[in-house]
């Protein structure tokens, strides 16, 4: 709510003033150069698709730019936001509905400065603000991968934005608080190694979008990169990546990073939730040099601690209760003692998954199950089966507050209200 009376209020003194969105769209942004006045050459050579479709992968384009079962990059899903729908565009080559008559260099602009082809500000829904460190070497062979794929003659979806949000002025507004046009930033301390990977992790991996808070108006700072947030609408908290508490890697073995990355599983932990989504399409694919890369720079990212906020002690009726539902439901898979199985089922016990101050991914996981990606590296993944019509709200609080509470655990209970609104979220 405040977010939305924030922008309310900017987009109205706007209009106020007289700012016609016609006016914003010839806007020249911050550090924005002119298109050239003649097209330029472009010659696409085998090599260069080869290249493009490997970075296209690493961006994870075609997660956002095909809806499920349509054709690829043919555009329409909807990427839910707190201020509306977004729908993303359609990349295929057909020219008039895809990006057929976009030069390479209106393809860059679109990248480095979330601007289209007909001069339009671009939702940061799309992650310009991470991909304004792409190269343009990378933004062209991603052009040039995208202008060999089928053309599709999808029609693009409207956005379905509330008032103000769905106005170029709000967007502009947007931009000039939040947003200015970047270049990969290489540190001469640093191996070659550990540059390549802070440009893939900040670049197109754009791990940044999920792995930051975000601020009332939808805003990443720099401040505050890797320190762990709740996904928007989405609502699955992404841990933080730079403190051992949450998701941090500093201290596990280089390998283990990489085997995470690119079979969605290690011995310290895995993935579940649209991390999965992330490995299952995009990680995976990473050449070993790349997720190593990437690997050397999360483990160098400057450590800060989380301090859990203070937890009283479960009280005994709902231990009782959620040892009851584990015994019933979880000891099979997970052990007596929370131990877990190696290479299947992962222990309970010290797993920091579980023991996350912020119980979302927890509760979510015991409503709709946790299902791994399957990758080349671990084909055939264990799953967790949903318990959302097995076990009612009270259950699920209790079991969870077990499971926090138990084989040396320590942590806040759940209650039965947070089960209630992950349900209500969601729509379960």
């Amino acid at each position: 709510m405040k977010a939305r009376t924030i922008l309310w209020s900017i987009s109205s003194a706007l209009a106020a003033l007289g700012i016609a969105a016609a006016a914003v769209i010839t806007l020249n942004l911050r550090g924005e150069e002119p298109l050239p006045s003649a097209p330029e050459a472009f010659s696409s050579r085998p090599e260069l698709v080869a290249r493009g479709e490997y970075l296209a992968r690493v961006g994870n384009c075609m997660a956002c730019h095909t809806t499920q079962g349509g054709a690829a990059f043919a555009g329409g899903r909807g990427i839910e936001t707190p201020f509306g729908v977004v729908h993303s565009s359609n990349l295929t080559p057909d020219k008039a509905h895809g990006i057929g008559q976009w030069s390479s260099a209106e393809f860059w602009r679109a990248m480095h400065h979330g601007r289209s082809r007909d001069g339009r500000l671009l939702y940061p829904a799309f992650p310009y603000p991470n991909y304004t460190q792409v190269t343009r070497e990378d933004s062209d062979a991603i052009y040039a991968y995208l202008q060999s794929q089928p053309a599709v003659a999808e029609p693009n979806r409207p956005h379905a934005l509330r008032f103000p949000y769905s106005t170029q002025a709000a967007l502009a507004v947007w931009r000039a608080l939040f947003f200015a046009p970047g270049a990969p930033v290489v540190a001469p301390t640093q191996t070659a190694e550990y540059n390549r990977g802070a440009y893939l992790v900040n670049g197109l991996g754009h791990c940044t979008a999920c792995h930051t808070p975000r601020n009332a108006l939808g805003a990443t700072t720099e401040a505050l990169a890797f320190n762990g947030g709740l996904i928007p609408v989405q609502n699955w908290y992404a841990p933080a990546l730079n403190a051992a508490a949450e998701a941090g890697v500093k201290e596990w073995p280089l390998e283990d990073v990489v085997a995470l990355l690119k079979t969605g599983t290690a011995p310290h932990g895995s993935v579940m939730g649209p991390m999965a989504e992330v490995v299952f399409r995009s990680t995976q694919y990473l050449s070993d040099a790349d997720a190593r890369a990437m690997a050397v720079y999360l483990q160098d990212l400057p450590q800060h601690t989380v301090v859990p906020p203070p937890a009283a002690p479960p009280v005994a009726f709902a231990m009782a209760r959620g040892a009851k539902v584990y015994e019933q439901q979880c000891a099979q898979c997970h052990g007596d003692q929370g131990q877990g199985h190696p290479g299947a089922f992962p222990p309970l016990a010290g797993n920091r998954a579980v023991l996350l101050a912020d119980t979302t991914n927890l509760v979510r996981v015991v409503l709709q199950g946790g299902y791994l990606p399957a990758t080349a590296g671990n084909p055939r993944p264990h799953g967790m089966p949903p318990f959302r019509h097995v076990l009612g709200d009270e259950d699920v609080a209790a079991v969870a507050t077990f499971v926090r509470n138990s084989w040396g655990n320590q942590a806040g209970s759940v209650g039965a209200i947070e089960v209630y609104r992950a349900k209500e979220r969601r729509g379960m």
